[in-house]
């Protein structure tokens, strides 16, 4: 079987690969700026809204629409477990990210392709190097770490963030049965096929609790944070897709582990830059330990060796 080869323009490879660092390092940033003025709900449902009617457009225009009929019961089972895994993941995200900074939702949220991989174990019997094993502790060690002096109230359910924190690994495990689910629907789709019905099956699912009446008390500030929270996915993940085109999938994967850093740095520049508007990220410096760790742990266990 012929195998995917990398165009050899690394540096594009690479400069796509940081974009994509980028938007998804900034993206809980501007949601945190956004939740000043629309719920959570409404915020996912315009999300959902525009990635779904971009990438309907896209695949109509290049005449790849998705045919759902006439497909096994398991498949439809499985794109609705997809539909409510993401739609899920999207909201307990950004319902978690209303209780806590935007550099701990994205430390704590670098779980869900860990808990991925774990599924993956269980239902494709698929098997863990040494190095991604040592990974995934580093992972856990480096999360008990960033929170070392809110551990305790964390376990105990009590403080102000445990409830973000609680509600950010439930949108990590929403996101690995996502990623589980569709792993085994890439059988019967293309991945892009798997998104639309996903993007435009959730905007039904959140439209019962969603107010999209609010878009008109939005001022021009959130109202551009919204399109840019909206656009971000669809950007984001053109960019990461067309990097794998030009640069090989390890080196991207590895700098794409970088995210977490990315947010705290771009959440520190902005709180000075932007002092009032973007929440400052105060970390002592066995916090900024564990969230290098937990980026090392993240890289381990998606690059490392599988055994078997």
């Amino acid at each position: 079987m012929d195998l995917h080869q990398p165009s050899g323009r690394w540096r594009l490879g690479l400069a796509l690969t940081l974009l994509t660092v980028f938007l998804w390092g900034v993206l809980p940033i501007a949601l945190k700026i956004t939740l000043e003025q629309m719920d959570a709900f409404t915020i996912t449902w315009y999300r959902f809204l525009a990635s779904g009617i971009l990438l309907c457009a896209w695949l109509g225009f290049r005449g790849k629409l998705p045919g759902l009929g006439g497909r096994p019961r398991h498949v439809y089972l499985l794109l609705a477990l997809v539909t409510l895994g993401l739609g899920t993941n999207y909201l307990l995200y950004l319902l978690g990210l209303d209780r806590v900074s935007a550099g701990t939702s994205q430390v704590v949220i670098q779980l869900a392709p860990a808990l991925a991989m774990l599924g993956a174990l269980v239902f494709f019997r698929e098997r863990f190097g040494c190095v991604q094993w040592i990974g995934f502790l580093l992972l856990l060690c480096g999360q008990a770490l960033f929170f070392h002096d809110r551990l305790g109230d964390i376990v105990r359910g009590v403080g102000p963030e445990s409830a973000g924190v609680f509600l950010v690994v439930a949108a990590a495990l929403a996101w690995a049965v996502y990623a589980l689910a569709q792993k085994q629907l890439l059988l019967a789709f293309p991945s892009s096929g798997v998104l639309l019905v996903v993007y435009l099956g959730s905007v039904l699912m959140v439209l019962p609790a969603a107010s999209p009446g609010s878009l008109a008390r939005l001022d021009l500030l959130h109202l551009g944070l919204l399109v840019f929270c909206a656009l971000n996915t669809l950007v984001a993940y053109g960019a990461f897709s067309e990097a794998l085109v030009h640069w090989e999938a390890t080196r991207v994967s590895s700098l794409l582990s970088l995210t977490p850093l990315a947010t705290l740095a771009t959440a520190w520049a902005g709180s000075r830059l932007w002092p009032g508007r973007v929440p400052d990220e105060v970390i002592d410096f066995h916090a900024l330990l564990g969230a290098f760790i937990v980026v090392v742990g993240s890289a381990s266990v998606a690059l490392g060796k599988r055994s078997g």
